[in-house]
C-alpha cells in the first residue's frame, strides 16, 4: 500500500492527495516516505562521496541528511499550515500537511541514482533539477488538497512556507554544523 501510494504521488494524482489528507493513519506512511526519500538521497551522497574518497563525509551526510529531511517536513508542513489556513483561509490541519506534503517528497526516491549520475557532466545537475520541480508540483498539489484552496492561493503558500523553512532549517543545521541537502525537502 505504502509503494502503491508513493507510486500516485509521484505521478501528481490529486485523488491521492486528498486519500492520505482525510486518512489519520497515514501520518506514520507519510514520515516512511520523508525517511525512504533521505535514505535514498543519502545512500546517492554516500556513493558519490565513497567515489571521491571520502568515506567520513558519506556517513556523516546520512546521517544528517535524514535529520535535516524529517526536520525540514515537520517545519514546512507547520509553516505551510500556518500560512495556508491564517493567510490564505485554508481549512486544512497540520496532520493534513504532514500527510500530504511527506507523500509529495515520493519522486525524490530517484536520488539514490545521484552517486553513479553525479559523476556523469550535466547529467547529476540536470536530475536534480527535474527532481526539484517535480517536488514542487507534487508539493503544489498536496498544498492545494490539503487546504482546499485554489492553484494560486497554493502557489504563495508554498513559496512563503518553502523560504521560511530553508531559512530555519539552515540556522539549525549551520548551528549543528549539517551539511545542507538540496532544498526539495
Amino acid at each position: 500500500m505504502l509503494i502503491n501510494r508513493m507510486i500516485r504521488a509521484a505521478m501528481l494524482d490529486p485523488r491521492l492527495y486528498e486519500e492520505v489528507e482525510h486518512d489519520r493513519s497515514a501520518t506514520s506512511q507519510a514520515m516512511q516516505v520523508v525517511i525512504i526519500v533521505a535514505i535514498a538521497s543519502g545512500i546517492g551522497g554516500a556513493l558519490w562521496k565513497l567515489l571521491t574518497l571520502n568515506p567520513i563525509d558519506a556517513v556523516t551526510g546520512l546521517i544528517g541528511g535524514i535529520l535535516v529531511a524529517v526536520l525540514g517536513w515537520l517545519v514546512w508542513a507547520l509553516v505551510t499550515y500556518i500560512i495556508g489556513t491564517g493567510v490564505f483561509g485554508g481549512t486544512a490541519s497540520y496532520g493534513e500537511m504532514l500527510r500530504t506534503l511527506g507523500f509529495a517528497q515520493s519522486p525524490n526516491v530517484l536520488l539514490i541514482f545521484m552517486g553513479v549520475l553525479g559523476a556523469i557532466p550535466l547529467i547529476g545537475g540536470l536530475l536534480r533539477f527535474v527532481l526539484l520541480i517535480w517536488v514542487l508540483l507534487a508539493g503544489l498539489i498536496a498544498i492545494r488538497q490539503a487546504l482546499d484552496v485554489g492553484t494560486g492561493k497554493a502557489v504563495l503558500t508554498a513559496v512563503i512556507g518553502w523560504l521560511v523553512m530553508a531559512i530555519v532549517i539552515g540556522i539549525i543545521a549551520a548551528v549543528f554544523g549539517i551539511g545542507i541537502p538540496t532544498p526539495t525537502t
